[in-house]
């Protein structure tokens, strides 16, 4: 998983309440078990018309916010079931930080794992980065200060310590496992001496 320290972007702005992952990555393009691929086909129902064509009006397809990595939405975004697909295809497109006002709780979480920062902001402070979008000005993210930077003005953000160290410093859940191999290597070697039976064919 990439680092996440710094970002900075021209964010796009998606204003539509309960999104949910069938809408971030329809059900369909959900049979691959790889990461890559998927941003193509994100917001598909939403980018494309019957025929396959982009939808000029989605903001996904437009200029400059095709390059966005930065998401605006609406609240409760990633409602729905749980698939980890829906981050995937987020980070595939290059979108690397979602700032909403709420979150489904495993989406919210899937998305630390995947190496995306999910900022939660008041309806009144989403609304002024709303209109850098609009102007096509970048904010800039700095996590290790949890703080948006825009313009002359700045806003603080909250985020939990652990989830914190894990994006900064790039640890996934196979990451965190493999931090601590010595430790599980000394415990099986153990169980071994101590209980063999276990091991036998």
């Amino acid at each position: 998983m990439k680092k996440f320290n710094t970002l900075k972007s021209i964010p796009a702005y998606l204003p539509i309440v309960n999104i949910d992952t069938d809408m971030i990555i329809p059900k369909q393009f959900l049979k691959t078990i790889k990461r890559t691929g998927l941003g193509k086909n994100l917001f598909f129902e939403m980018r494309y018309d019957d025929n396959g064509n982009s939808l000029k009006d989605f903001v996904l397809n437009q200029e400059p916010y095709i390059q966005s990595k930065i998401l605006i939405a609406g609240k409760n975004f990633g409602c729905g079931s749980s698939r980890e697909h829906a981050p995937w295809a987020l980070l595939d497109f290059g979108i690397t930080c979602v700032i909403s006002s709420s979150y489904a709780d495993i989406f919210y979480n899937n998305c630390f794992k995947n190496g995306i920062l999910p900022i939660t902001l008041e309806e009144n402070k989403i609304k002024e980065l709303s209109e850098y979008s609009k102007r096509k000005e970048e904010i800039a993210i700095d996590l290790m200060e949890e703080k948006i930077i825009f313009g002359n003005n700045e806003i603080k953000f909250d985020i939990d310590p652990f989830k914190k160290k894990c994006l900064l410093e790039g640890l996934d859940d196979i990451a965190l496992s493999l931090a601590k191999k010595d430790k599980i290597m000394t415990f099986e070697e153990n169980l071994k001496n101590t209980k063999p039976w276990i091991f036998n064919d």
